[in-house]
C-alpha cells in the first residue's frame, strides 16, 4: 500500500507539472488574440473565454503542488515540523475550493470575500515558506536534500510571481469589461496591452522556475545518486 501510494503521488506530481506548464502556455497564447484590436469584439471575447477557462488548470495545479510535494518528501523520510503535514493536507482542498469557486462564481459576494482570503493566504504562504527555508539553512536541518530546500524556496517565488501578475491585470480587466459590452475604445485597448505586457515577464519567469523545479526533482543535486551520476562523467 505504501509503495502504491508513493507511485500515485509521483504520478500526481508529474501531472501537476505537465498541466501547470501546458495550461499556462495555452493562456499565454490565447491572450494575444484577446488584446489584438484587429479582431472583432466577438472573436476577442471567445478568445478571452478560452483563456480564462484554461487559466483555471494551472491555478488548480498550484494549489495542490505544495501538498503533493510535501507528502512525497515525507514518504522519502524527510522530517516535517509538528503539525506541518496536517496543515499541508488542509491547505490543498481549501485553497483548491477557493480557486474553483471564484472562477465559477465570479462577482458574487462570497467570491469577493474568498478573493480577499486568497490575497492574504498567498502572502502568508510566501512568508511561511521563506521563514522555513531560512531556518532549515541556518540549522542545517536537511543536509542530505539541498535540492528539496531549493524547490521549496522556488515555490515561494512562484506564488510571488502570481501575486505580481495580478497587479498588472486591472487595465486588462477594464478592456474585457468593455469587450463584453460590445465595444472598446483605443484608450482601453492601450490599457489592455499595457496590463498584459506588464504581466508577461512574470509569466515567463514562472515557466523558467517550474522547469528548474522539475530538473531539481529529477536530478536531486547533492544527494548520493547525483554524486554517483556526476562521477560517471
Amino acid at each position: 500500500m505504501t509503495e502504491f501510494a508513493y507511485e500515485l503521488f509521483i504520478i500526481l506530481h508529474i501531472l501537476g507539472f505537465v498541466y501547470w506548464l501546458g495550461g499556462d502556455v495555452g493562456v499565454f497564447y490565447s491572450s494575444g488574440f484577446v488584446v489584438n484590436p484587429k479582431y472583432s469584439a466577438e472573436t476577442r471575447m471567445v478568445a478571452s473565454k478560452i483563456m480564462m477557462d484554461l487559466d483555471l488548470i494551472p491555478r488548480i495545479c498550484m494549489t495542490l503542488m505544495l501538498t503533493i510535494g510535501g507528502t512525497l518528501a515525507s514518504m522519502q523520510g524527510v522530517d516535517h515540523y509538528p503539525g506541518q503535514m496536517i496543515a499541508l493536507w488542509l491547505l490543498a482542498p481549501v485553497w483548491c475550493f477557493m480557486v474553483i469557486y471564484m472562477h465559477f462564481s465570479h462577482g458574487s459576494a462570497l467570491s469577493k470575500t474568498l478573493g480577499t482570503v486568497d490575497y492574504w493566504l498567498r502572502r502568508a504562504l510566501i512568508t511561511g515558506i521563506i521563514a522555513s527555508v531560512v531556518y532549515t539553512l541556518a540549522t542545517n536541518r536537511l543536509p542530505d536534500t539541498p535540492w528539496l530546500t531549493a524547490k521549496v524556496a522556488l515555490f515561494a517565488y512562484l506564488i510571488f510571481a502570481g501575486v505580481m501578475i495580478r497587479r498588472h491585470l486591472p487595465g486588462f480587466i477594464v478592456g474585457l469589461q468593455a469587450l463584453a459590452k460590445g465595444s472598446i475604445t483605443d484608450e482601453q485597448n492601450v490599457l489592455m496591452n499595457k496590463g498584459l505586457n506588464g504581466a508577461r515577464p512574470w509569466v515567463l519567469s514562472i515557466w523558467a522556475v517550474v522547469f528548474i523545479e522539475a530538473v531539481l526533482g529529477i536530478v536531486k543535486p547533492g544527494n548520493e545518486f547525483a554524486l554517483k551520476f556526476a562521477a560517471i562523467f
